[in-house]
């Protein structure tokens, strides 16, 4: 006999699909996450589900997409595009936030889910979300940090309070199949991440039109039509503009100059040179190179240097904003005008 349905979906498009896009970089779980959710829609909900991820061939580190498309049982999933007009948006890292790209698209009436310390109402002031928008913050880092976990299942803990239709006790189940077959040892903690996610999280709607609206997407640069010969990249690179914060997955190192010998361990094993460093005396009244700190635009939180360092000058601490802003020693200043 045919599984009786439980559940409809809130709201489809016009082709008929639930849209869900996760905002991440690799190594905080989105991939799987969205993986846990696309199984726990179909075998648990009886609903058809289509899931897939987009990255680039080193997915540690860098900008990770993974969409999942939901629809009734009667209608099939043919299409495998990117979720480019997603009902719901799950953004796994702060520094994702702001970039223009990363809410573009989102239906009226979506939720946007964010991991970050911030209040929601900073988010609402510097946030274009259009009213009627369900807005949600939790802090998922602090959580997994607590249980030693990744932040994945307790962003699908958020996901399962704010977007009422799927069901709980299904993507439990579905976290119990996957992560249970691969760190069983690890399966109750991420269980108890879930229940956190879940309960920890906080929730408004948008009540006003925001004074300026998100960006429309930007339509690719080159395509058949405009490609120079050859393929030939004419925009020149400039490393000096680079970030790398977006790249962090929840901490940085600190300097703690007091401790610091100036001995260079740090800089020898930074992958991108990030130290900041100036001409000076060292203690014996000796002309020296001395390090003045961390341009954090350029560090990636790797913390290969808190692991070098002899006199633990360098120490492992939350990635804030408020901290990185007053700490930051810019490398490029002079250059940059800044």
């Amino acid at each position: 006999m045919p599984r009786e349905r439980r559940n409809r979906l809130p709201q489809t498009n016009a082709w008929g699909f639930y849209e869900v896009r996760m905002e991440s970089i690799g190594g905080l779980g989105a991939h799987l996450a969205g993986q846990i959710l696309a199984e726990a829609a179909v075998i648990g909900m009886g609903l058809n589900g289509a899931h897939f991820s987009s990255y680039g061939s080193e997915k540690r580190g860098t900008p990770v997409k993974s969409y999942i498309r939901l629809s009734e049982p009667e209608k099939e999933i043919r299409i495998s595009s990117p979720a480019d007009h997603p009902h719901l948006i799950a953004v796994f890292h702060d520094a994702l936030l702001f970039l223009p790209s990363t809410l573009q698209g989102l239906e009226p009436g979506g939720i946007v889910i964010a991991n970050t310390r911030r209040s929601l109402e900073e988010l609402q002031r510097r946030l274009a979300l259009p009213q009627g928008t369900t807005l949600a913050r939790l802090d998922a880092l602090g959580i997994s940090v607590q249980e030693g976990t990744r932040i994945n299942t307790a962003m699908l803990g958020a996901i399962a309070r704010v977007a009422s239709f799927l069901e709980t006790e299904a993507l439990k189940a579905s976290i119990g199949k996957i992560l249970g077959a691969r760190r069983r040892e690890l399966l109750e903690a991420n269980l108890r991440t879930f229940d956190r996610g879940c309960q920890e999280i906080d929730v408004v709607v948008v009540e006003r039109e925001p004074a300026s609206s998100s960006p429309a997407p930007e339509a690719p640069r080159l395509g058949y039509a405009n490609t120079p010969l050859g393929g030939l990249l004419y925009s020149p690179g400039n490393s000096a503009n680079r970030d790398n914060s977006v790249s962090r997955e929840g901490f940085i190192p600190a300097l703690l100059l007091e401790k610091c010998t100036h001995c260079g361990l740090c800089d020898m094993v930074c992958p991108d040179y990030c130290f900041a460093w100036e001409e000076g005396i060292d203690k014996r009244g000796r002309p020296a190179m001395l390090l003045k700190g961390i341009d954090y635009q350029y560090c990636k939180g790797c913390l290969a240097c808190v692991v070098v360092c002899p006199t633990k000058a360098l120490v492992e601490r939350a990635d804030e904003e408020e901290f990185v802003q007053t700490h930051r020693v810019l490398l490029f200043g002079q250059f940059l005008g800044s």
